[in-house]
């Protein structure tokens, strides 16, 4: 590229003099004399440049269009081919290497922005840091905050090597060291790269850049978001020690910090400090790292006091602030105030989301009673709120619980014709309710169209459908789920034994209850009351005195008491065998309860 008298362009190393072609852009710029170069043997040199090159080199230059017409011939050859300009025998001028010289030095901006240009184009990355290097002899030249930029620049577009590389050489920099890799810690930062944001603060650190308050507002923010609370405080009360000027940000993530570290009111204490002396913070944040904090230590007064100014200041949007504070009023129970909140989610037109409503349900459902719980249901109905699977699921079981079982019905087709037709919760649910009502059918064929919908049963279900078919005396249907359980990698729990175990004790069939027993036994089960009852009826009446008289040591041994019942079975046994002895021992080692 071509200059007038006076200029150079120092980031540009060396430029053939005398090889020029024809780019076919419409124009051809040509230098009328020599008088105007700084050297005579560059008045060979001629440019080819299109419309859109010379308006972007008049950009570069800073030269008026005015100025470029007395100083250069346009050549319009828009008529006609540009010929190619080309002198076979000057194709191997010397090259002609431009030096920084005091008299030929642009200013700094200029600077800046050939550095900026050079290390966004890839393949100008290298001739970037080798200008850089000389332009740092120019007394001048301060690299400005576009250059330094480019650090976070590279970091957004995943330039890790050239983010190293322009790290290397800020750093060596004292003047520019610093904002350099508070760029770098920005970047990173914003990329969630929080260990490379510390790599950088310790690098800083072992080269003996003392960070300003922007640095440890970065570093501050990455370990918050990592979770090391402790290292917050730490650093901010190096930050205090160093007298750097306090940031809003840093206060801001101290606050929340020391709330995350269960010390919420030294937090509601700096913040109520900081405000008064009129430090604008981000106070949405901070509302609702201090309302969660207080909610969860259950201090009900002073999370209220918080949640009111919040509202009235209309800044709260967070809606895990509001299920925090459902969770309390429920653990509290206050339930009538869940629906207030409820009402204020509505009133700031926040979303009532599924969980919330959940939340209310099951509160009253455990801290009040079950009919209290379908009427908040219906009250959430009532202010708008559209309840999602997990709620549905909730009141499903409270329905069947309180023995609403078309009610129940009705709430389960609604799920299936709203697409919740995965949720095995609700599947649990009916499967139980058609057990307690004696409809086994009905249960199978809802099991076949949930395997439909490729959801799996779970424990529970097999557990009703062989308990239900257990009662009807059916142990080959409950022998074919078990079978299935297994086969689906269903692993049976205690109440799975327990079930299996007393249909067949209720078919007579004893063997198949020992077999089960012992291998329930085998898998580390522990006795307690339902199956020490079940196996002292199944020994008792297969008269099985020596495995009657190992169970009461085991439970004698494991801590399992006797009720009335058990206690006589187990007596009678032992005394209808002549086993006296092991009679005064059971009489002496076991306390009725």
């Amino acid at each position: 590229m071509l200059m007038p008298k006076g200029f150079l362009t120092p980031f540009i190393s060396k430029i053939a003099v005398g090889r020029v072609k024809s780019h076919g852009l419409g124009r051809v710029l040509q230098f009328p004399n020599t008088n105007m170069f700084p050297r005579p043997e560059m008045s060979k040199c001629l440019t080819v440049i299109g419309s859109q090159d010379l308006h972007a080199w008049q950009k570069s230059t800073g030269i008026r269009r005015t100025n470029l017409r007395a100083n250069f011939q346009v050549i319009n050859s828009s008529s006609c081919p540009s010929p190619i300009l080309e002198d076979q025998s000057s194709t191997n001028l010397p090259l002609i290497d431009l030096k920084f010289q005091q008299h030929q030095t642009p200013d700094a901006g200029k600077l800046n922005e050939v550095l900026c240009e050079l290390f966004q184009d890839p393949e100008k990355e290298a001739m970037g840091y080798e200008q850089y290097e000389k332009a740092k002899k120019v007394a001048e030249f301060r690299p400005n905050k576009s250059t330094l930029e480019h650090v976070t620049s590279c970091i957004r577009a995943r330039k890790f090597k050239v983010v190293r590389t322009l790290l290397q050489v800020f750093k060596s920099d004292g003047d520019v060291s610093l904002p350099a890799l508070d760029s770098a810690m920005r970047g990173y930062n914003e990329l969630h790269m929080y260990r490379s944001t510390m790599s950088v603060f310790e690098e800083m650190i072992s080269a003996g850049i003392g960070p300003d308050s922007g640095c440890y507002c970065r570093i501050m923010e990455a370990y918050f978001r990592k979770g090391d609370h402790k290292k917050v405080v730490e650093l901010f009360q190096e930050l205090k020690s160093r007298q750097l000027d306090l940031t809003p940000l840093s206060i801001q993530i101290l606050c929340q910090s020391l709330a995350k570290l269960g010390k919420p009111l030294e937090a509601l204490e700096i913040f109520r400090s900081v405000t008064k002396e009129g430090v604008s913070l981000d106070s949405s944040k901070i509302y609702s790292v201090l309302i969660s904090s207080f909610a969860s230590i259950r201090d009900v007064k002073v999370a209220e006091e918080l949640f009111k100014e919040a509202e009235t200041k209309k800044i709260l949007r967070d809606p895990t602030v509001f299920l925090r504070l459902i969770t309390m009023y429920v653990e509290e129970g206050l339930l009538d105030m869940t629906l207030e909140v409820v009402k204020a989610m509505k009133g700031a037109n926040i979303r009532v989301s599924d969980n919330i409503c959940c939340a209310v349900v099951s509160g009253f459902s455990r801290k009040s009673t079950l009919l209290n719980a379908v009427k908040v249901f219906e009250d959430l109905i009532l202010m708008g709120c559209e309840p999602g699977q997990v709620t549905y699921a909730s009141v499903l079981n409270v329905y069947c619980r309180l023995g609403l079982y078309a009610k129940a019905e009705m709430v389960f087709r609604e799920m299936e014709e709203k697409g919740f037709d995965k949720c095995v919760v609700a599947y649990s649910s009916m499967v139980v309710m058609y057990g307690k009502t004696g409809r086994p059918r009905e249960a199978m064929r809802l099991v076949a169209k949930m395997k439909e919908r490729g959801c799996k049963p779970n424990v529970w279900i097999y557990n009703s459908l062989m308990d239900m078919h257990g009662r009807d005396n059916n142990t080959r249907q409950v022998a074919k789920l078990w079978s299935e359980m297994k086969r689906r990698k269903v692993a049976p729990d205690k109440v799975s034994y327990t079930t299996v175990i007393g249909a067949y004790n209720k078919a007579g069939d004893f063997e198949m209850c020992l077999r089960f027993y012992n291998e329930y036994r085998i898998h580390g089960g522990v006795l307690d009351k339902a199956m020490a009852a079940m196996m002292v009826g199944v020994f008792s009446k297969s008269g099985r005195v020596d495995e009657l008289v190992k169970l009461l040591r085991d439970m004698k041994a494991e801590g399992t008491g006797l009720d009335v019942r058990l206690y006589r079975s187990a007596l009678n046994a032992l005394a209808d065998s002549g086993l006296e002895m092991q009679v005064k021992w059971l009489q002496s080692s076991f306390e009725v309860t």
